[in-house]
Formats: C-alpha cells, sequence, structure tokens
C-alpha cells in the first residue's frame, strides 16, 4: 500500500475500527527494520474490542523508547512536570489484567496507579527489539523481557507505525499506533 493511502486509511481507522479491517491494513503494510525504530514515539492505542482498549491511555501511557537493539523501554508513562518516567513491565499483572480489564479501566484504579508509579520505575531497559516472522512478514519487533509479549511493528511512513501486541493467552492483538515524538 503507498504510505499516503495508508495513512489516510490509518487515520479513517483509528478512532475505532473492527479488528479484521485494521489487520488487513496491517498485513498490507511494509515491515520496518530495527535501526528505523531508534527514538522515542508516542502511542495509542485503536479500539478494536479489545479487553485492553482505553486502559493505557486511561493510566497516562505516552509510548515507547528505543535506544538500538538491547535498549527498548516498552512502557513510558506521562509523570508530573511534564516528565516521562519508564515503568519495568515486571511489576504490570498482565494475565490478571487481561481478566478483569473491563474493571480496571477506571479513575480510581487509574489514580492508584499514578501513586504507585514511582515504585515501578526504571532507568534500564526492560525490552529488545528483534527481526521476527508475525503474520507471514518478517519486521522489527519489540520483545519483552519479563513477559510473554512481543509487539510487532509494520511501517505506514517514516515516522508512524502499526503494532499488534501479541500477548500469550490472548486470542486477538491489541493494535495501537506509535508517532515519532519530534521533542
Amino acid at each position: 500500500m503507498v504510505a499516503e493511502n495508508a495513512g489516510e486509511r490509518l487515520r479513517e481507522l483509528e478512532p475505532g475500527a473492527r479488528l479484521e479491517d485494521v489487520l488487513e491494513l496491517f498485513d498490507s503494510l511494509p515491515p520496518v527494520r530495527v535501526e528505523e525504530l531508534v527514538g522515542t514515539w508516542r502511542g495509542n492505542g485503536i479500539d478494536t474490542g479489545n479487553p485492553f482498549d482505553g486502559l493505557l491511555e486511561r493510566f497516562g501511557w505516552y509510548g515507547k523508547r528505543f535506544g538500538g537493539p538491547e535498549d527498548a523501554h516498552p512502557l513510558l508513562f506521562a509523570a508530573s512536570g511534564g516528565r516521562v518516567q519508564s515503568i519495568n513491565p515486571a511489576f504490570v499483572p498482565v494475565r490478571l489484567m487481561l481478566g478483569v480489564a473491563d474493571k480496571l479501566n477506571n479513575p480510581v484504579v487509574a489514580k492508584l496507579f499514578r501513586i504507585l508509579m514511582p515504585l515501578m520505575t526504571t532507568s534500564e531497559p526492560r525490552a529488545r527489539l528483534r527481526m521476527v516472522e508475525y503474520r507471514g512478514v518478517s519486521s522489527a519487533a519489540m520483545v519483552y523481557d519479563a513477559l510473554p509479549i512481543h509487539d510487532p511493528f509494520r511501517k505506514v511512513d517514516d515516522d508512524t507505525l502499526l503494532c499488534a501486541m501479541d500477548l500469550r493467552g490472548m486470542d486477538a492483538p491489541f493494535v495501537f499506533v506509535l508517532r515519532r515524538d519530534a521533542a
């Protein structure tokens, strides 16, 4: 798919879409190489009916940061004073969250997360970047160190990625967009 058309199609799908339509776009996109990912990226989910839809945003998810193949920060969150903090995914009970995600997407839990966030921060990378085959295409993916998750990426354009969080035990991927942070 031509990048201009891909970007236009992504903008149509971002407010919410059927998973099949988002995956059709994902499958049409070219792969991205690990070295193209270096930088900080802002993230937002696409509502497809996944249990995690809207959850990260409710908690203040900022995005991801990639310094190189061995230096990936999978969970960046907005913190006080305009700062961005990296959270250690090992402290996130993903399996538990999967079963009760609908109960977590509320302001009380989000406030509790904000209170506890300083205890979960890390300056160390907690994932790596690798070329991984997903849905028949080898492309860059982020592989978490402590969780059974990898996030395959496809290139919409030089500054936009369409991503599919693949978690063992989850029936369908959680899809999200990353946009290169210009700051």
